[in-house]
């Protein structure tokens, strides 16, 4: 087989949306992943799709992924499970109500539908299933959620039927450079030359730079997450919180979703089934269910159907990376979504696509360069988790 024009590394959402994006614009293309789709990041996350509580930044991306996401199963010719049934972002003190009273003035002034919900009985008019611990919300009603498996699978398919090969199981130990070119991608089973290379590794970015001399500087937090057997309809928007230890929703199954806020990872993950798992300890579930049964009281009845970490890719200013890397003009990087990757793949993938093919992106990318971190020391901004 002839070379392809561009290799993707990475079979998250971001990789995928991609590869269908490089297509559609008549290049070859060929999708490695060392596990298998949304094997990751793209399906350990709530899958959130929003646009409220988004850096500045990043919120251009966030509202025109989301006017993707109203068509997406169309263009996919697949269910995403996509639903738009708004998000609610919770206050359960003074403090956090301030917090998100502020949210809420920034972002209508962003242009943002954003409104402030004042008490519980308002809140409730949206969430019956509330506790009186909430006393106040921001309401985004444009804001939905997706299934994550579903979605990215939904994009490799629609990959595949224009003609992008998947090479599942495959893991890049490194890249080949002469030049200030990327000329080779070395594999575990092969050495493939590629036209040009967009890295979208999540994790694992590092292990794909370091060789080139090149980093992005992460940390690596990982994330609770709590899956129910289905349950009685009790929620239909995703449910945040101001100071962002914990999120939740309903999957159209009925099984409720939840996450913690991060904590440190030790680094551990182990392979079961081809697939990798990150183990989160034994405290922190009490801890997660507690905090979630204090919004939602129904959780703490709810019966237990899974249990997994999810391990981040959080950057300094919690902004992924979207850019050429440095001193190789065809290497692209798309990493560093720092736990909210998932609602704006559609828009993301597209984005770094249009840097492999040499264009002008439709939106700007000027703060998700590569190299903003210097100097920026060792401050981190705080981390909103879910979408």
């Amino acid at each position: 087989m002839s070379a392809p024009d561009i290799v993707v590394i990475g079979a998250g959402i971001t990789g995928a949306a991609a590869a269908l994006a490089l297509s559609e614009a008549g290049a070859t293309v060929e999708i490695v992943d060392r596990y298998g789709p949304a094997a990751m990041a793209s399906g350990w996350t709530l899958a959130g799709v929003r646009q409220s509580g988004r850096n500045p930044s990043e919120l251009p991306l966030a509202r025109a992924a989301v006017a993707l996401w109203r068509d997406l199963d169309r263009r996919l010719e697949a269910d995403t499970g996509y639903r738009q049934d708004g998000n609610l972002r919770l206050a359960r003190n003074a403090a956090e109500v301030e917090t998100i009273r502020t949210l809420v003035a920034s972002q209508r002034a962003a242009g943002l539908e954003l409104s402030f919900v004042k008490d519980l009985a308002a809140v409730r008019e949206i969430a019956p299933a509330l506790s009186p611990a909430v006393l106040a919300a921001s309401w985004c009603p444009t804001d939905g959620h997706a299934d994550p498996a579903a979605t990215v699978s939904a994009y490799l398919e629609a990959a595949r039927r224009r003609g992008v090969r998947v090479s599942m199981d495959e893991q890049v130990l490194r890249l080949e450079a002469s030049g200030g070119r990327i000329v080779e991608v070395v594999t575990d089973r092969r050495r493939r030359a590629a036209g040009a290379v967009l890295a979208a590794p999540g994790i694992f970015v590092n292990a794909i730079l370091e060789p080139l001399g090149l980093s992005i500087p992460l940390r690596r937090p990982i994330v609770t997450v709590i899956r129910s057997a289905p349950c009685a309809p009790l929620l239909k928007p995703v449910l945040g919180v101001a100071n962002a230890d914990m999120a939740a929703r309903q999957e159209i199954s009925g099984r409720l979703r939840v996450t913690s806020g991060a904590e440190t990872w030790n680094g551990a993950l182990d392979e079961v089934d081809g697939r990798p798992v990150a183990r989160p300890v034994i405290g922190k579930l009490r801890e997660t269910i507690e905090t979630v049964s204090a919004v939602l009281p129904a959780f703490a009845e709810a019966e237990v159907e899974s249990v997994w970490g999810g391990v981040l890719d959080l950057t300094p200013d919690a902004l992924p990376v979207i850019d050429r890397v440095p001193g190789y003009e065809n290497l692209v990087v798309a990493a560093g979504f720092s736990g909210h990757g998932f609602g704006i793949g559609p828009v993301s993938g597209p984005l770094a696509a249009d840097l492999a093919l040499g264009r002008e992106p439709s939106l700007t990318l000027d703060a998700f360069r590569f190299g903003r971190f210097t100097g920026l020391g060792d401050g981190q901004t705080e981390l909103t988790l879910h979408g």
